[in-house]
Parts: C-alpha cells; structure tokens; sequence
C-alpha cells in the first residue's frame, strides 16, 4: 500500500513556490542574456549542479550504479543536453514566456510516449481530447506570434519551433526513464547523468555555435549562482522529496502553474508583450495539459468518493 499522502497546505504552498522557480528560470535567462550567453549559462549551471549532487550522494553514502544504469544514463543525459541546447538556442530569437509555455508542453509528449511503451498506460477518449486541445493551442499560439524578424535576423516562430522541440526532448527524457533501469534507480543518480551530460553537450554546444559571452560582474554572477544553486540543485531536491512524501499526479497536476508564472514575470519583468493570439493559445495550452494529466488524479479521487459512499 502506498504511503504517500495526498498533497496538504505545506505542499501546496511549496509547490506554488517551485512553479514560481521554473517559471522565472527562463526569463532570468533572457534578462542576463547580453552579458551571459544563455548556453553558456545552462552548460555551467548544469556542471556546478552535477559537482554538488554528486558531493551529496558521496555525502549519503551512495554510490553510482554504472554497471546497470550507465548506458540509459548516457540516452536520458543525452535528451536532456539536447533540451537545454534548444531552450539556449530558442531563446536567442524569441520570448522568456513563449519559451515557458511552449517548453511546458513536455506532458504531452510524455503521455504519447507512454500510450505507446506501455499498454497500462494508455489514453483515454477524454486525454485524447486534452492532446487534441493542447496541439490546438499550440497552433494558436504560433498563429498569434509576432513573426517580424528579431534583432538576431531570424524571427519569433523559429525560436517558438526551438521551444516546442525542447518540450519533445524533455517528454523523451521522462520515458527514457520511466522505461529503462532508471525507473528504480535512486533519484539523485538519475539527476546525476542529466546534469553531467547535460554540462559535457551544452558546453559543447556553446563552443561550437560560439555562445561564449560572459561579462563577469554582480548581475552574472547572482544569476549563475540563482540557476545553479536554486534552480538545478534546490528545486530539483526539493521536487524529489514531495514526490516521496505526496501523490505524484496531484503534483503533476499542480506543476502547470508554471507557465502562467512563466508569462506573468516575462510581461512584468521584461515588458514582454502578451499577444492576444499567444494568450488564448496558452489558455489551450494548460486547459490541454490540465485534461491529459489531470485525468487519472480525477478518477482516483472518484473511485475514492464512490467506495466513502458504499
């Protein structure tokens, strides 16, 4: 019998609080990005974190599983690397809260990959309405884009494609998990391998594309030390913990304050326009994403109030 509770006050409240996190995460990004190469950024930030998991993990007297994990440690580091090269690369040409949203459609691809890995799994006429209504919103949001170029020379739409492709990278990453030995693997060592590979193909990457940018300074410092240190590291921790003491799908289903967080701090600290096209999108968006992951919190909660009744 599962001991994890259903999701009280104190993890409500921390929830609200981490959302608040992953949402401003992308901005800060995008707010630094003249003197920081967002890349960059990610790559150090990723590295960093690794070091002080790791430092954790030799602290808990944990060691690495690499005889069983090493080879799907490789594939989910891989997926995530490639994640976070798209975020770094889309942010150049459009929005912290397009990124946000778009990024945040990673549910979607997760419930499709798992509809097909796994029979028990699979959708029910309802979720498959709520994909239906997030590619919607999706196509709605790229409708209602701004597509005249950026300062960069590209336009809004092709980072807006970058963000869709890094929630497909992330979707991937979750059912690499959930399908491989790391599904039983400790969750720091999991953490582990997306931050280490994450930090060898992001530092790569940013070489490669020459994202070297780094005015060194207060500002650049505070945010690496906020994206390392809060973002990577706390927040990751802080997940895993509720995962153990909560119901996972009420947390999922909580996690999609996210990307309102995400437009809200890009139209206030960054004086992001939000178009009325990108607006409904995102309605559709979440509205979607609420219906594919909300649905089995829903039916547990009612197979519960029929046996209260009996």
């Amino acid at each position: 019998m599962s001991t994890r509770s259903p999701l009280d006050g104190q993890g409500m409240a921390i929830m609200v609080l981490l959302c608040a996190i992953w949402g401003l995460q992308q901005i800060e990004l995008k707010a630094v990005a003249s003197d920081f190469s967002p890349t960059l950024q990610i790559a150090l930030r990723s590295g960093l974190a690794a070091v002080l998991v790791l430092g954790l993990m030799f602290w808990q007297h944990k060691p690495l599983n690499l005889r069983q994990n090493w080879k799907p440690g490789l594939l989910a580091g891989s997926l995530f690397g490639l994640e976070f090269l798209l975020v770094g690369e889309g942010l150049r040409y459009t929005s912290a809260s397009h990124m946000v949203v778009l990024l945040y459609t990673a549910p979607i691809f997760v419930a499709l990959g798992m509809h097909w890995k796994f029979p028990a799994e699979r959708l029910s006429r309802l979720q498959w309405l709520g994909v239906l209504l997030a590619f919607a919103g999706i196509a709605v949001s790229f409708l209602g884009s701004d597509s005249q170029p950026s300062a960069s020379g590209s336009n809004v739409l092709w980072g807006d494609f970058l963000a869709l492709l890094a929630g497909a990278s992330w979707g991937a990453t979750t059912v690499t998990v959930r399908s491989t030995s790391l599904a039983s693997a400790p969750a720091l060592e999991t953490l582990f391998y997306q931050l280490l590979m994450g930090f060898v193909l992001i530092l790569a990457g940013a070489i490669w594309t020459g994202q070297l940018t780094f005015q060194p300074g207060p500002v650049t410092y505070a945010s690496l030390l906020f994206q390392t240190l809060v973002v990577s590291f706390g927040s990751f921790l802080t997940w895993f913990a509720l995962l153990k003491r909560y119901m996972a799908p009420q947390l999922g289903v909580f996690s999609f304050l996210t990307p309102l967080f995400g437009v809200l701090f890009g139209v206030w600290l960054l004086d992001e326009p939000l178009e009325p096209g990108f607006a409904l999108g995102t309605t559709m968006v979440v509205g979607g994403l609420l219906t594919v992951s909300g649905y089995g919190w829903y039916m547990a909660r009612r197979r519960r109030r029929q046996l209260d009744m009996l």
